[in-house]
């Protein structure tokens, strides 16, 4: 099982759409059964594929000492593919897990899930706090969506620091530029210098149709350069989790 956590500490990076994407293409294009937990407070991961609110918000509830994973996950429509929503509940989940002192509780609770699912994609909040914490201990991998700017670039260099600065171990990172504009002489200028190299996620319509169709841009636009650049992503993840040696089931 490999774990996944798409991560920014920035927010309107793009961030959910890719990993409702990832989790779609590692479940209906790679065969791999697979979770998408939404830890993000906003909820976009289970709007973007068609659910509805949870009445009764008991996200946060998983954390607690008898939490049971197993007992809120949802199917969706795609073969392979379950889903724990997000609730306002998570709202003080940071404090909650400071006060319970768990400092594994996330990696306690992906481990118990691990003969259900070859993969689970996290599509987490913007934050650097204890939750961060927990999902930096847990993940095999964090795909760290970034803008086309020297902001992005810092960003980026913060994280790196805060690794550094942990004496535990870290997963590697997966840097990615997000909501690249073509058009836009600075967003070269960035791609050429500062953030070159790195894999890119083009700012383009049927990214954008995601949210009005509520469908993966695989789905719908499949030879799109949106879809073509976020499939060139997952299998560099896919690549990426061989070289690890983290087998799929």
């Amino acid at each position: 099982m490999a774990i996944i956590a798409v991560y920014s500490p920035k927010g309107g990076v793009g961030k959910t759409t890719i990993a409702v994407d990832m989790a779609w293409r590692c479940a209906v294009r790679g065969g791999h059964r697979t979770l998408l937990w939404d830890l993000d407070i906003q909820g976009g991961a289970g709007f973007l594929l068609g659910a509805e609110p949870n009445q009764h918000p008991r996200a946060a509830s998983l954390f607690q000492r008898e939490g049971n994973a197993r007992r809120l996950v949802c199917s969706t429509r795609y073969t392979g593919l379950d889903q724990l929503q997000a609730d306002p509940s998570l709202r003080q989940l940071p404090l909650q897990l400071a006060r319970l002192g768990q400092r594994s509780r996330l990696s306690w609770l992906t481990r118990d899930l691990r003969r259900d699912y070859a993969r689970i994609v996290l599509d987490c909040p913007p934050v650097l706090n204890e939750l961060s914490e927990q999902i930096f201990a847990a993940a095999d991998l964090v795909i760290l969506p970034l803008p086309p700017s020297p902001l992005g670039a810092r960003a980026l260099d913060q994280l790196r620091a805060e690794f550094s600065r942990r004496d535990r171990r870290h997963p590697p990172v997966l840097p990615l530029i997000s909501m690249f504009d073509s058009r836009r002489k600075a967003h070269h200028e960035v791609r050429n210098g500062s953030m070159a190299g790195l894999p890119m996620i083009p700012a383009a319509s049927p990214i954008e149709q995601m949210a009005f169709r509520r469908t993966p841009v695989g789905v719908f636009a499949p030879s799109s350069d949106a879809s073509r650049a976020l499939d060139r992503v997952w299998r560099e993840v896919e690549t990426k989790l061989g070289e690890l040696k983290i087998p799929p089931v």
